[in-house]
């Protein structure tokens, strides 16, 4: 095989996306034939024995694609010794092909729950993180109150944050009661039943992007959950579950496909957002 760089060796074994294979190259954790490798130096993945945290890569493995369902509280990093439960923890091996490594594409919050993608495709991770392709996601977010006329106006225009403008990809919106009540029993646990629900839409995510933005117009974010990643959807996948990707959303993401949200009534500046969304009795 001819020689290529380490990171993009390490994305192709489907260790981690090449950005992040880089950060484990930088931190030390990668070794080449026992000693520590170097950031962009090349090697040919045959003729080497390539390890990282002591584990061995193993290259050509079978590619996977898994959507879960991520409650809060679980973290979305693969170790971590403080953390009762990774994401890992909660994948059924049937999902898992043999000797396949996969990893987090992007992460949520631990106190953030929904859609989460994991790979050992790095190629494929790094093309749907990337905010060159665009590819958008959706959050249900619940509050404890409607949004007045200040607060609206304000997360229409965008939220000046330390990194930068924080804006949204698409207007905010009220969540539609038949949303609602799809979204509500997928969560565990059941929300409570007075939350006020809106949908907002970002295609490159600073961290804990929308906590800050709602926090910053004194609207604390109660629930927090991702319901879209481009064209997947949270439909039907109740929390902890998961599940293998189809192949035409694999590759809708691997091209960058970002979905337009549903239609849904726009939260126009000036105007409240009207009464709360009914909402849906409590699922024993």
């Amino acid at each position: 095989m001819p020689e290529e760089r380490l990171q993009k060796v390490l994305a192709a074994a489907g260790v981690a996306s090449r950005r992040a294979s880089e950060g484990l190259i930088a931190a030390g954790r990668v070794r080449i034939d026992g000693r520590i490798a170097t950031l962009g130096e090349q090697v040919d993945p045959a003729r080497v024995r390539i390890e990282v945290d002591g584990a061995p890569v193993g290259i050509g493995a079978a590619r996977a694609y898994v959507v879960l369902h991520k409650p809060a509280g679980v973290t979305s990093t693969t170790r971590d010794r403080h953390a009762e439960t990774t994401v890992l923890d909660l994948l059924p091996t049937a999902l898992v092909p043999d000797a396949a490594r996969l990893y987090p594409v992007g992460r949520l919050d631990l106190d953030s729950e929904g859609l989460l993608l994991l790979t050992n495709d790095g190629e494929w991770a790094e093309r749907v993180l990337h905010p060159r392709f665009g590819v958008q996601r959706e959050y249900a977010v619940g509050l404890a109150r409607p949004l007045d006329h200040a607060q609206a106006r304000a997360l229409r225009d965008g939220i000046r944050l330390d990194e930068g403008l924080a804006t949204l990809d698409a207007p905010l919106r009220p969540a539609t009661a038949i949303e609602t009540r799809a979204l509500v029993g997928l969560l565990r646990p059941t929300p409570a039943p007075d939350l006020v629900w809106y949908r907002a839409v970002l295609a490159q995510g600073w961290k804990r992007q929308l906590r800050r933005m709602f926090g910053a117009v004194e609207a604390p974010i109660e629930r927090l959950v991702r319901v879209r990643i481009g064209a997947v959807r949270l439909d039907g996948l109740v929390s902890g579950r998961a599940r293998l990707l189809k192949a035409p959303e694999v590759r809708a993401l691997g091209t960058g496909v970002a979905a337009a949200p549903r239609p849904g009534p726009s939260l126009k500046p000036g105007r409240r957002s009207g009464r709360r969304p009914r909402q849906p009795e409590r699922h024993r």
